[in-house]
């Protein structure tokens, strides 16, 4: 049993029994009608049509009754076709972004300026959290998207894409003595109070990693979520700070200096994941794509499909 049968029935009807009429109306051919309303009565077991012949005449007593299951069964899928009509409209509806703080901070800015200028009519949502508790926002339909580094990239239930690397600097005041280094060494770094990211936070794990291959125990002397209370005490003079480089901003931190790290640290990538399973409305897509311009429609849906990841950065 299947839509096309139900929906030569009903035409039929509506054409005054005519399979000719009814097949045009459809746009396919009359012997296609025909075989296929045979095929449904058979499936059923009672005819729904009287003949004459090879013509049908009208309806059979069940078949009244099949019909009226048709119609209701047919309003019942013009409903749901309208629904997704609604949901369609790419210009209207609500986003729910989570992310963590430096990613709401410094990298999505410029992103919701361009996606609410492209869609004005769209109420965007910034959730915070982070990497595991923005997770679960996404897999309880609390949001649409989470972006984080690589904390989400293997969670069930998920499907993530990466969308750009970003490397730590070391932070450290304007007049301190590892300015001077020529190349900056983790037992360098390890010399002085350390304050970075809690540990569920932008990449610290690699961090961690990074000292302990070399058997050093840095003086982590604060933990912070977000790299504006980590610069705000390595402005007091308290430690040197660990942040993602896309957290400093010469212009903003004039009283501060940052030091690459990334041949400490390594690289890290940022991704966006979205619930396995999930109808996403078509500014869903643009918003991607402005977050990550090599993410394009296609790619994401090939990868949604089950498709593996299509690109690297």
């Amino acid at each position: 049993m299947n839509l096309h049968q139900l929906r030569f029935v009903r035409e039929a009807v509506r054409q005054n029994f005519n399979l000719t009429e009814a097949a045009k109306a459809l746009y396919t051919s009359q012997p296609g009608v025909s075989k296929a309303i045979i095929e449904f009565e058979e499936e059923l077991g009672v005819e729904i049509f009287s003949r004459h012949g090879k013509r049908i005449r009208g309806l059979t007593e069940p078949g009244r009754a099949v019909l009226k299951a048709v119609e209701i069964i047919m309003q019942e899928i013009d409903g749901l076709k309208q629904i997704g009509k609604e949901f369609a409209a790419q210009d209207t509806g609500s986003l729910t972004i989570a992310t963590t703080h430096t990613q709401a901070r410094y990298s999505l800015p410029k992103v919701v300026q361009a996606f609410t200028q492209k869609f004005p009519k769209v109420r965007l949502s910034l959730l915070q959290g982070n990497p595991r508790q923005i997770a679960d926002m996404v897999l309880k339909d609390q949001a649409d998207l989470v972006i984080a580094t690589e904390a989400i990239a293997n969670l069930d239930g998920l499907i993530t894409l990466p969308c750009y690397q970003w490397e730590h600097v070391v932070v450290v005041p304007v007049d301190h003595p590892l300015l001077k280094s020529p190349e900056l060494t983790l037992e360098e770094i390890a010399a002085h109070p350390l304050i970075t990211y809690d540990t569920a936070f932008a990449g610290r794990n690699k961090i961690d990693h990074a000292f302990a291959v070399r058997s050093l125990k840095p003086d982590v002397l604060l933990e912070a979520i977000d790299a504006d209370v980590i610069k705000t005490y390595v402005e007091l003079g308290m430690g040197i700070g660990i942040i993602a480089g896309m957290a400093f901003d010469p212009e903003r931190d004039r009283n501060l200096r940052a030091i690459p790290a990334g041949h400490l640290f390594g690289t890290n990538v940022s991704r966006v994941a979205v619930k396995q399973g999930a109808y996403l409305r078509g500014y869903v897509y643009t918003f991607i794509e402005l977050l990550a311009p090599a993410l394009n429609r296609k790619m994401i849906e090939q990868v949604m499909s089950g498709a593996k990841e299509t690109y690297e950065l």
